[in-house]
């Protein structure tokens, strides 16, 4: 089954498998690593938050993994940021929560950063767009699909890595 996520790792001659998990498979990272025998940790979550300017980003942590508000804050860089609401990345994504695709549906100037801790696995699992499909990428790969910007988004004791 070809998904958009797919034609657009293809038309960038990007490096991917993929994984298909039985639908009947509850919601989360862990019951989806679980499924396909990997760490929750290389599962990964695609949050959309939204600025209290109305900019919208991408965040991608590992399911095991939480982004610091403080770090969070100053990566999109404004004070005010909330996780968007399902119908909000539904609208903004074309997709549901659950298995949001990290790329293919932004515009250019759609600013996305994954956390800094995802690349030092050897292979993430992210959302194909269809629950019961996965992504099977390396992170560089993730970053290159996604242009996004790593920063340290989980680990306290590091700075952002922004400056």
């Amino acid at each position: 089954m070809a998904l958009p996520a797919h034609t657009h790792l293809d038309a960038l001659a990007i490096d991917y498998e993929t994984r298909e998990f039985p639908e009947s498979t509850d919601k989360g990272a862990a019951n989806v690593a679980a499924a396909l025998g990997y760490r929750e940790h290389q599962m990964v979550k695609t949050l959309i938050f939204e600025s209290g300017t109305g900019e919208r980003v991408l965040v991608m942590v590992g399911g095991d993994k939480s982004a610091i508000s403080g770090h969070l804050k100053k990566a999109i860089g404004h004070r005010n940021i909330k996780m968007a609401s399902p119908d909000i990345v539904h609208e903004v994504t074309g997709y549901r929560v659950g298995s949001v695709p990290p790329f293919h549906w932004q515009s250019t100037d759609f600013r996305s950063f994954v956390d800094l801790a995802l690349m030092a696995e050897p292979v993430l699992g992210v959302g194909a767009g269809e629950w019961g499909h996965e992504i099977m990428i390396t992170p560089q790969n993730l970053v290159r699909a996604a242009s996004a910007i790593v920063v340290n988004l989980t680990d306290r004791d590091r700075p952002l890595g922004l400056e």
